[in-house]
């Protein structure tokens, strides 16, 4: 039995905590993200892919799917 790929994601801001659930892209990675409370820009951290491999409560799809993300 498989599961099911998630596509949201609760990103959490390091800089002031600020929360917000956004829909994953399936087809690219997201690099960069800007927070919408206290405009911090986001980028992964070291050994992560996207902004929701290291800030989002869900990992991003290719990762669920124990693929490579932006490969």
């Amino acid at each position: 039995m498989s599961t099911a790929i998630q596509l949201h994601s609760v990103i959490t801001c390091p800089a002031c905590g600020f929360q917000k659930d956004e829909e994953m892209p399936t087809d690219a990675c997201q690099y960069f993200y800007e927070c919408d409370s206290c405009k911090t820009r986001l980028k992964p951290l070291t050994g992560d892919c996207c902004v929701f491999c290291s800030y989002g409560s869900v990992k991003c799809p290719p990762i669920q799917q124990g693929t490579s993300c932006c490969s």
